[in-house]
């Protein structure tokens, strides 16, 4: 195990005495509090749970074998993009985040928004018919052509941007499918670094596409829960992971949806924690099954409590819906706002 982690490997009963933390600007302490270090619990945002679930994992193992019956008998057929980088990696070493393209996003946005509006919109004409026959001295007919150059705009724009987007999304995949420039960041459980991909880099990406990193060891983070309001006055959180002594922030919005219910950030939080952790296996999710034996602390931890290989790939839909439900209930249920903060044993917070 020693040959196979880094020495700067981050372990939560080996935390270092470090330098006093760096003071923050009043903003920043108004607006984003602190997450304790610690007393983690076993949890995880319900993507990283549900996706691949264990009928996800069958599929993909029948298909790893076909591929490698079609690979003997030479008739393989490489899929469409499969040998295209993506640039995201989440496996036993690293979590390695990057999004779509902004051309990609367009046409996402144009499907999906184009089909939520749609539905929005003629919700909303059916009953704004309804309510104003009532009142309006028109027949139904009268009132119904009346209305229709109005529902026309309302409904028929939405339809066509999900008529448009579907039309791409399905039968020309070339227009839409482009990976971005780049990863984002990468929390890497085998080195214990944390890593922020710099696309300024003083001008040497637009010169040369060389791509900046900014690096730094796991427990030299601490992480906030970003408290902000919406449109609308609501609160809605975010986790953001800041780094103690340098200008390096990693926020992840973009990695779980923002909302109004604290828990799933404090959820992310605790599965980060738990991901890093070399002196533990790695979370217990199906995502993470196929590389347990890889990960030399999840093959101790399966080989001393005899955890069965497959626990996941075969367990059935009605024990996995459970188990999902059980996941649900820890969330809402999560006391990271009352956990003592460990890392203070080790680091001076000044603010």
């Amino acid at each position: 195990m020693n040959d196979y982690y880094a020495a700067t490997a981050y372990r939560s009963d080996r935390l270092p005495n470090q330098p006093s933390s760096r003071e923050r600007p009043w903003l920043k302490r108004f607006s984003c509090i602190r997450l304790p270090w610690g007393g983690t619990d076993d949890v995880a945002p319900e993507a990283f749970f549900t996706k691949p679930s264990p009928e996800s994992l069958r599929f993909w193992e029948n298909a790893k074998k076909e591929k490698e019956e079609q690979l003997a008998a030479g008739t393989y057929v490489p899929a469409p993009y499969e040998h295209v980088e993506f640039h995201d990696r989440h496996d036993h070493e690293r979590f390695r985040f990057a999004l779509w393209s902004k051309r990609s996003h367009f046409w996402l946005y144009l499907l999906g928004g184009g089909r939520a509006l749609f539905y929005l919109f003629t919700v909303v004409s059916v009953l704004n018919y309804f309510s104003t026959l009532t009142v309006t001295r028109k027949s139904w007919k009268e009132h119904l052509y009346s209305s229709i150059p109005l529902d026309a705009v309302l409904i028929g724009v939405p339809l066509l941007c999900w008529a448009l987007g579907a039309l791409v999304f399905y039968k020309f995949p070339r227009l839409w499918v482009k990976p971005s420039r780049g990863p984002l960041w990468e929390l890497n459980r085998r080195t214990g670094l944390v890593t922020l991909f710099d696309y300024d880099n003083n001008g040497e990406y637009k010169k040369h596409g060389t791509i900046g990193e900014i690096t730094a060891p796991f427990y030299e983070f601490d992480a906030y829960l970003v408290n902000f309001p919406d449109r609308q006055g609501l609160m809605m959180y975010k986790l953001v992971l800041g780094h103690r002594y340098r200008d390096i922030l990693i926020d992840f919005g973009a990695l779980v949806s923002i909302g109004p219910a604290h828990q799933l950030p404090c959820a992310l939080w605790d599965f980060i924690q738990n991901y890093m952790d070399t002196r533990h296996p790695l979370p217990e999710l199906p995502r993470y099954e196929q590389y347990r034996h890889l990960d030399p602390a999840s093959a101790d931890y399966d080989r001393l409590y005899a955890r069965p290989p497959r626990l996941w790939i075969d367990m059935d839909d009605e024990r996995f819906k459970a188990c999902v439900q059980d996941m649900f209930m820890r969330i809402d249920n999560i006391t990271t706002l009352q956990r003592p903060n460990r890392m203070a044993r080790h680091v001076e917070y000044v603010d």
